[in-house]
């Protein structure tokens, strides 16, 4: 952890995948209305199946081995890979699974914790989503927020340093006055990359760091997030001026 003394925080951009909502779940949720005969185990190994297409095929992009995809796209891919592996031959039912990347269950402290931030801070939604995706992420799971920024507007995935200029760019301060907030590691990892100050949130779903990461705050939920950042001195601040 930096000394948290340094912290002066104007803005806070959220990672929405996985930090504020439980992705896996939803998925999950999906893949049984696909197929309600499969059991538990079945529906791990097709959750598992959709999972690592959309991580390789968002990496092979950043690698530039393929062309931009937004993530509507990725999700039909990986429904189709599932279908096809659980046998299922339904179009509409195709159809109905990769729209479930847009049914996701918000953690339960999400919605309090975002009403409790947007108190001091302008929140700032920054997802590997696509528009349209989190437009409906957004309404499913009830979050809220002064401005949401898809990674499509890059035509990029985090972590490429270009959406989180997104951030930047929407704030109008420079990087070190934001704090990206995130359960993923590697999110952070470029975001800092950037100049962001940093703040992990645990999460069941995330990816924890490593012993040489160097975070400014470490979390345990949004609550806790926001008492770390009740203490930190400097004035208070409002959202609402």
């Amino acid at each position: 952890m930096s000394d948290v003394s340094e912290l002066d925080i104007d803005v806070l951009v959220l990672d929405v995948l996985g930090t504020l909502v439980d992705e896996p779940a939803g998925i999950r949720a999906g893949i049984r209305a696909l197929d309600p005969s499969l059991d538990a185990a079945g529906t791990g190994r097709l959750l598992s199946l959709w999972q690592q297409h959309i991580e390789r095929e968002q990496r092979r992009i950043l690698d530039g081995e393929r062309p931009y995809l937004a993530s509507d796209a990725l999700d039909r891919e990986a429904a189709r890979l599932v279908a096809e592996a659980a046998g299922v031959e339904d179009p509409a039912a195709v159809a109905a699974l990769a729209l479930s990347a847009r049914r996701l269950p918000p953690w339960p402290d999400t919605v309090a914790g975002l009403a409790r931030l947007a108190e001091r801070f302008p929140l700032v939604g920054l997802s590997n989503a696509s528009r349209t995706a989190l437009l409906g992420l957004n309404a499913h799971a009830g979050l809220r927020w002064h401005q949401a920024l898809s990674a499509e507007d890059a035509r990029a995935y985090k972590p490429d340093p270009e959406v989180y200029r997104l951030a930047v760019t929407v704030a109008g301060l420079p990087p070190e006055r934001l704090l990206m907030v995130a359960a993923h590691a590697w999110d952070l990892r470029g975001a800092q990359a950037l100049g962001l100050r940093t703040a992990y949130v645990a999460r069941p779903v995330g990816d924890p760091p490593t012993a040489s990461d160097r975070f400014d705050l470490y979390a345990d939920g949004l609550a806790d997030l926001a008492d770390q950042l009740d203490a930190l001195p400097g004035r208070k601040r409002s959202a609402r001026g």
